[in-house]
């Protein structure tokens, strides 16, 4: 009895001060809550000279710039060989493939061929939609079809760069945007793919930006950037709350961000960005600048700051309540994309493919490690880049460069 209880002392000293780590999934575009910050904890804070251990690769996940959705011991994510577009599983622990599914014609593009949403993963189905507007409902475990759609049969016209939206998987609906004359947003029912409500007053149409859900004053609703204006909506009919008008260009991309009554946008080719506040069906413009112009790298909010990289301006810290400017940089890293996970933004240069780890600050760049994806394809046209954005999931880094895919063990 002395022993045990001896033993059992020993122990419980030995665990004051340990931290444990806590591992979060990533289901879906920009993970758990469509703002592309992770809960996880327990990860390495510094990285050692060359970045952190890399666990896998596999090169056989085809072209395009499909995302990742991880699960439990699966990734998600989609690709295009021989002129057909899938949806392809990879053990996310060794990077075996599972299982691949077709789900699209061929989709041809100077920037690049092939997918460029992220599938969405929900209670055992994968919801994936492919560049030229195929949507599919699959089985998780086997990859095995359960109903398919296409945009064109609500009103669709594939955009130049094809469609890059993820859907957004809410309840017992999927919420997507085909745009056009028919309306530009769908809900659909996720376990029939039939049309439960489509926006008959609102008929823009459709961009790059994905459908986020946010609570504005304790009631649901979803909220899109589109070209010329971003909207609220109804979750339940489709009718729009709210619209205000947005000053979009050549292409808006970047998903909106939201927060308590608040939403935040931001686009490229000089559009800048605005901050929303939002009352009822009243939304205002709280300011709106071009302090953030953000093309497709997408930002993060991390304790009333804004995170990304503006063009022409670099990597930025932005004060979310005055949109004003609290730093920026241009030369320690080149233009990319972002993720935040246990106090620190993980950062993708698109030409270089370096990858480095800094603080959220609001004093200037603090970084803490960097390392350079190899080996890299061969096969990126010359318009392309290394444009899929760094997916944080359950101790572990997943990067992509084409057919490549990358995962490294960041924990501590």
């Amino acid at each position: 009895m002395t022993t045990k209880l001896t033993l059992s002392l020993i122990a419980s000293s030995l665990l004051v001060g340990i931290s444990f780590a806590h591992g979060d999934d990533w289901p879906q575009w920009r993970g758990p809550n469509r703002n592309a910050v992770s809960n996880e904890s327990g990860l390495l804070t510094q990285w050692p000279e060359g970045g952190p251990k890399r666990l896998w690769t596999n090169d056989r996940c085809g072209l395009g710039y499909s995302g990742f959705a991880v699960v439990g011991e699966r990734l998600y994510t989609m690709g295009i060989e021989d002129d057909k577009q899938f949806v392809v599983c990879l053990n996310a622990i060794d990077g075996t493939e599972v299982w691949r599914s077709p789900i699209g014609a061929d989709f041809d593009n100077d920037w690049g061929d092939g997918p460029r949403s992220t599938p969405t993963v929900d209670n055992g189905q994968v919801f994936a939609l492919s560049a030229d507007g195929a949507l599919s409902c699959l089985n998780a475990a086997d990859g095995k079809e359960l109903w398919g759609t296409k945009f064109v049969d609500f009103g669709g016209k594939v955009p130049y760069w094809g469609y890059t939206e993820s859907v957004l998987v809410d309840g017992d609906q999927v919420v997507c945007t085909p745009g056009g004359d028919s309306g530009s947003i769908l809900a659909l029912n996720r376990r029939t793919g039939k049309k439960n409500w489509q926006t008959s007053d609102l008929k823009i149409p459709a961009q790059y930006s994905s459908i986020i859900s946010t609570s504005i004053d304790g009631e649901k609703q979803y909220v899109q950037l589109l070209m010329s204006a971003v909207a609220g909506i109804n979750p339940v009919d489709g009718k729009v709350l709210w619209t205000v008008d947005f000053p979009g260009k050549t292409a808006v991309i970047p998903s909106p961000i939201a927060h308590e009554n608040s939403v935040y946008v931001t686009a490229g080719y000089g559009a800048g960005c605005q901050r929303i506040d939002i009352s009822g069906s009243t939304a205002t413009l709280a300011w709106s600048n071009k302090t953030m112009k953000n093309h497709h790298g997408g930002v993060v909010l991390i304790n009333d700051h804004i995170y990304g990289y503006s063009d022409g301006v670099g990597w930025l810290c932005q004060n979310w309540n005055t949109g004003e400017s609290v730093w920026s940089e241009k030369d320690k890293l080149g233009k990319g994309a972002i993720g935040y996970a246990d106090g620190r933004l993980y950062c993708v240069t698109e030409d270089s493919g370096e990858v480095a780890l800094i603080e959220p600050s609001t004093e200037a760049w603090k970084e803490f490690g960097r390392f350079k994806l190899a080996p890299q394809t061969s096969r990126r046209k010359p318009s392309g880049r290394i444009w899929v954005h760094p997916v944080i999931a359950n101790g572990r880094l997943y990067l992509r460069d084409q057919e490549i895919v990358y995962c490294y063990d960041i924990k501590k």
